[in-house]
C-alpha cells in the first residue's frame, strides 16, 4: 500500500478555510485546476513531505454567499478526485453536536461513518439508499494521537433540525450534524478515494439556543479550532500507509 503523499481538504465556507490556508502558507491556484464554470477555489502548497490542496466550494452565483450543502460539496469533491487525484480526502468544517451524545461547543470529531438524515424515501430499497451509509477511513492511531472524539456524521441540507430530522438523527446515532459530508462520501466511493472528516462543534442541536444564533456566535472560534486540528491530522497522515492511520 502506497504512502499518503497528496492530501486534499474540502471546506464549504471560506471563513472556515481562511485561518487554515494562512496557517499552512498555501497559495491560491491560478488558473484554477478545475475546468468549466464551477466556482470552487483551490489553495495549494507543500506541507512537510506532502502536497496539500485546500478547496472551498466558492460563492453561490447570484446570492453572494458560500455554496453550502450537499450539491456544491459533491461537485467540488468530484473535481478534486478527477483532477487533483488525492491519496486521501479530508472534509473539514464546523457542525452541530449533541448533549445526549456527550458533545460540547469546541469539541473536535473524527468521523466514523457518514449518513443522511433528510432523505426520506419510504419505498423498500430506496429507504436504505436515502439514509445511506459510508464508512470513514479507519484511523484508530490518529484518534489516539489527537484525542479527537469519534462519531457518526449525519448530513442534511438545512441548518435547523425539525422534529422529523431529529428522529432521523437519533436513528442514525449521530454525534455530528452538518450539511456536506455524505455528499462528499458518495463521490469518494465512486472514485475509491479514502475519506476522513474533521468537524468542530459550533452549536448544540439538542440545546436551548437557536441554532443559527449559536452557529454565528461560535463560527470564528470553531474556524480557529480547525486551524489547529487539521494540521495535526495532515502531519500525522502524511507519508503513512492508510493501514497505519
Amino acid at each position: 500500500m502506497a504512502p499518503v503523499k497528496t492530501i486534499a481538504v474540502i471546506i464549504a465556507m471560506k471563513a472556515e478555510a481562511a485561518p487554515l490556508v494562512e496557517h499552512l502558507g498555501l497559495k491560491k491556484a491560478e488558473p484554477s485546476p478545475f475546468p468549466g464554470p464551477i466556482p470552487a477555489e483551490v489553495f495549494s502548497g507543500a506541507v512537510g513531505d506532502a502536497i496539500v490542496h485546500v478547496c472551498c466550494n466558492g460563492e453561490a452565483k447570484g446570492f453572494g454567499v458560500d455554496s453550502v450543502g450537499t450539491v456544491p460539496a459533491a461537485l467540488t469533491a468530484y473535481q478534486i478526485c478527477e483532477h487533483l487525484k488525492p491519496d486521501l480526502l479530508i472534509n473539514a468544517g464546523t457542525a452541530g453536536g449533541f448533549k445526549a451524545m456527550g458533545g460540547a461547543i469546541g469539541d473536535v470529531y473524527l468521523a466514523t461513518a457518514f449518513k443522511n438524515h433528510d432523505r426520506r424515501i419510504p419505498i423498500p430499497g430506496f429507504d436504505a439508499y436515502g439514509v445511506g451509509h459510508a464508512d470513514a477511513a479507519p484511523c484508530p492511531a490518529l484518534r489516539q494521537a489527537t484525542g479527537f472524539k469519534p462519531g457518526v456524521v449525519s448530513t442534511g441540507n438545512s441548518l435547523d433540525a425539525p422534529d422529523v430530522d431529529v428522529e432521523s438523527l437519533k436513528k442514525n446515532e449521530a454525534s455530528v450534524k452538518e450539511m456536506e459530508a455524505a455528499g462528499i462520501a458518495h463521490v469518494c466511493a465512486m472514485f475509491d478515494v479514502p475519506l476522513l472528516a474533521v468537524k468542530a462543534i459550533t452549536d448544540i442541536v439538542d440545546g436551548d439556543k437557536p441554532t443559527q444564533d449559536e452557529f454565528l456566535e461560535n463560527l470564528g472560534a470553531a474556524a480557529k479550532a480547525l486551524q489547529g486540528a487539521v494540521p495535526k491530522v495532515i502531519e500525522f497522515v502524511a507519508g503513512k500507509e492508510l493501514g497505519a492511520l
